[in-house]
């Protein structure tokens, strides 16, 4: 369907990043507009979120699953959301290699379902809509590993 990729440098070294995000507790504290996180263990984050964007109304219920990991090489997550007349899947794909002074970070987001009202939303704006949400959360994890 619609599909994102991008690198991102950390200072980390690879097997420091790859813990922590693979953490799903702690990538859920990154995600922008979270309200509550009612499940969070390593493996799976349970929240509500309340998107800010126009085609999108309420909350929706957000289940984030780190479904396959190789440390410290790759990970890929699954993020299902479903709130009243729209629902989505996304699947996420992170590759780790060091370099000199860290670690570069190769990710890629695909939006494989959209369901409900969010089908007849235009690609272009979900596409922008994605975009900004990682582009949030990108900064939100760069800041959040600087302070720990």
């Amino acid at each position: 369907m619609l599909q994102f990729e991008g690198d991102r440098d950390f200072s980390l070294p690879p097997e420091e990043l790859f813990v922590k995000l693979t953490d799903a507790r702690f990538l859920a504290s990154c995600l922008p507009d979270v309200e509550n996180i009612s499940q969070d263990d390593p493996h799976q984050a349970t929240f509500t979120v309340r998107p800010n964007l126009a085609f999108v109304r309420g909350t929706l219920a957000v289940t984030l699953q780190v479904a396959e990991k190789t440390p410290p090489i790759s990970a890929r997550m699954v993020v299902k959301s479903k709130g009243v007349g729209a629902s989505s899947t996304v699947v996420a794909a992170l590759s780790f290699a060091a370099m000199d002074a860290g670690t570069r970070m190769h990710w890629i987001a695909e939006i494989q379902e959209l369901g409900g009202l969010l089908k007849l939303v235009p690609n272009g704006l979900i596409c922008g809509a994605a975009q900004k949400v990682m582009d949030d959360a990108w900064k939100s994890v760069e800041a959040k590993l600087r302070i720990s």
